[in-house]
């Protein structure tokens, strides 16, 4: 099979995937499978949203000892320099 009978054949199965897809009774609302869809986008969201609330938490805790390691650096290096001076 060549590259292009591939390529015919690819989009010949997307086109009938999308026309079976299509909604033939909007009176009857949204079927199963785009009801799933639409609690799966949900549940992506709401994971979403999670994680960034933990990704803002590990940030602001990594901040903060960061902020402590350089409060302690330069603690150490006031000690180093009191040390040096009674010498």
């Amino acid at each position: 099979m060549s590259l292009r009978d591939a390529l015919t054949a690819g989009a010949m199965l997307a086109a009938v995937a999308l026309c079976a897809c299509q909604k033939t009774d909007t009176a009857s609302g949204p079927g199963p499978a785009e009801k799933a869809g639409q609690q799966i986008d949900k549940a992506a969201s709401r994971a979403g949203d999670e994680l960034n609330k933990l990704a803002d938490k590990a940030g602001e805790g990594m901040k903060n000892a960061g902020e402590k390691m350089q409060q302690k650096a330069r603690e150490a290096e006031a000690d180093n320099a009191r040390k040096d001076a009674q010498k």
